[in-house]
């Protein structure tokens, strides 16, 4: 996570430019405005170590082969004030353990797999030199964007320390004629013309190959949506699925019969 990032800053800003992003931030995030609270987060996270001046050096000069993570500072302790590691890496390492670096990857699937979830197997090299074969299940509902850590699958290039963790990027790519909503799932449906005008039921396959009908009204107009609940995209934490929402367009059929043409000319001379 970079917090210069995150906030909009170059590294060289000084604490007027820091706070003055920090606060155009907070307000365009904080719920209470409509904002995301997980950004609001990464936002605070990220002002809390810039802000100090301590903590923001340490940050700007992470120790080789160590992780720099911010709960390190939780209630104002310094990771780095007073250990027996100071001799060996020029920096104190408080009371908490030292451990490797995290190994981040990035894992594409698509939004197919993002309702099933999937398992890959990844490699990477690490710093021993061992490379390393993991199997890593994407849970459903899954974002773009979204990092899944999975602990101790990190580095080991000091074997006297815990290893680091793996953090696993999610790059979601998209299916042809469907789109993600939060966890609802958009699609269209072509509809002939006179069964709008009729009414008719048509038959859904959803992006798990599942099926569903769906009951066209008479006299629906093209462009209108229609949702199905349930078979959208698993909530990642609880699994409840959003739901499908069908947007219906309307297919004109081309008509060279003469005689089919008057008659439609008669009928829609009877509807004036």
């Amino acid at each position: 996570m970079d917090y210069y990032t995150i906030l909009g800053v170059p590294r060289t800003a000084s604490p007027e430019e820091i706070k003055k992003a920090y606060r155009k931030l907070a307000m365009k995030h904080h719920p209470d405005r409509g904002g995301d609270a997980a950004k609001l987060q990464q936002v605070n996270e990220a002002y809390e170590i810039l802000s100090n001046s301590d903590k923001r050096s340490a940050y700007d000069n992470p120790q080789p082969g160590f992780s720099f993570n911010s709960q390190d500072f939780a209630h104002g302790h310094n990771p780095f004030g007073g250990s027996p590691f100071e001799n060996m890496f020029g920096q104190n390492f408080g009371s908490r353990t030292p451990r490797n670096r995290d190994v981040t990857l990035a894992a594409g699937i698509n939004l197919k797999e993002v309702i099933t979830g999937k398992s890959l197997i990844m490699q990477y090299k690490l710093n021993s030199g061992k490379l390393e074969t993991v199997t890593v299940d994407i849970p459903p509902g899954a974002k773009h964007g979204d990092t899944i850590r999975f602990q101790g699958l990190g580095d080991d290039g000091h074997p006297r320390y815990p290893r680091g963790d793996l953090n696993v990027r999610i790059k979601v790519s998209k299916v042809k004629h469907w789109d993600r909503d939060h966890n609802n799932l958009l699609t269209k449906k072509h509809v002939n013309i006179f069964d709008l005008m009729t009414g008719c039921a048509i038959i859904l396959k959803t992006l798990d190959e599942k099926t569903v009908q769906l009951k066209i009204p008479k006299g629906t107009k093209p462009g209108q949506i229609f949702s199905i609940g349930g078979y959208g995209i698993p909530n990642i934490n609880t699994g409840v699925r959003g739901d499908l929402y069908v947007s219906i367009e309307a297919d004109i059929p081309v008509i060279d019969d003469e005689d089919i043409l008057k008659d439609i000319e008669n009928i829609k001379n009877k509807l004036k």
